[in-house]
């Protein structure tokens, strides 16, 4: 499972869970080795078939490492966890002292915006999250995001993937740039500001921080915990995240089982 410089393929048919989860570092300078890190444990470890694919990007603020893993079901992943992931967190820990893991969530790919024309390499990714009632509100969301872009594309926008979490209280938008200047240079006009207004007018929907700052002790054995962390009342990180890929292990090719049409809805 040599590692790659590509962003993952968030469309990969036979991902019906993602995993998401923010590792933050005592300082920027451990972004790396933290990374690293993790990529190492994987490489070394005997890997279940269920797990797909591994990406780790580096937070613009130098504040966190984000994991964006793709298993083929959870059952799969919460046997890994509870039997692998202690020992594994454990000598991470011992190369990289000070990690706090907020937990993770687990969300399903829904839909996906992606502009016809020639393909291009994403370069940078930036992770507005939103909290929602229910998933009639996750769905209406999803719906509003990708129809609006249909639309009205935003230059420099790769592609949109919605993300909906699976307990109905949370959805990702997964957004690829051409680059950060490109991000910058829509943000607050034009089509993007449309629609954030458009956003802003559905019901049970709310902005919510990304990512918030982890407590000192260990969470669970799976990394997980029972309710989005924010809701916790920990202090969080500003603004919406941005990020540059650090590096992705691939374990099973996404042309196995190929991908879903962009704009198409995914039922696993």
């Amino acid at each position: 499972m040599p590692r790659t410089t590509d962003f993952p393929d968030a469309r990969r048919g036979d991902a019906a869970t993602v995993l998401v989860s923010p590792w933050l570092v005592p300082s920027a300078a451990l972004q790396r080795a933290a990374a690293d890190s993790v990529l190492a444990e994987w490489e070394h470890l005997k890997r279940p078939a269920a797990m797909l694919a591994l990406t780790t990007f580096l937070s613009a603020d130098g504040s966190h490492v984000l994991n964006y893993a793709q298993w083929t079901d959870d059952e799969a992943h919460r046997e890994w966890a509870r039997t692998v992931r202690p020992a594994a967190v454990g000598r991470i820990d011992a190369t990289v002292t000070g990690i706090r893991r907020p937990g993770l969530t687990r969300y399903r790919r829904h839909r996906s915006h992606v502009p016809e024309g020639p393909g291009r390499r994403p370069a940078f990714l930036v992770t507005p999250a939103f909290s929602t009632t229910g998933p009639d509100a996750q769905r209406a969301l999803a719906d509003t995001v990708v129809g609006t872009l249909d639309r009205e594309p935003v230059p420099g926008l790769l592609g949109v993937h919605v993300h909906l979490s699976q307990d109905g209280a949370r959805v990702l938008l997964y957004q690829e740039w051409a680059g950060a200047s490109a991000w910058r240079e829509s943000t607050g006009h034009g089509a993007s500001a449309r629609l954030r207004a458009t956003i802003g007018a559905l019901e049970g929907v709310s902005p919510t921080p990304a990512v918030c700052a982890a407590p000192a002790a260990a969470g669970p054995p799976t990394g997980e915990h029972p309710a989005v962390p924010e809701a916790r009342g920990l202090p969080v990180i500003p603004d919406v995240p941005q990020y540059r890929l650090h590096a992705s292990l691939l374990n099973v090719p996404a042309a196995a089982a190929g991908t879903t049409a962009a704009g198409e809805h995914f039922q696993p």
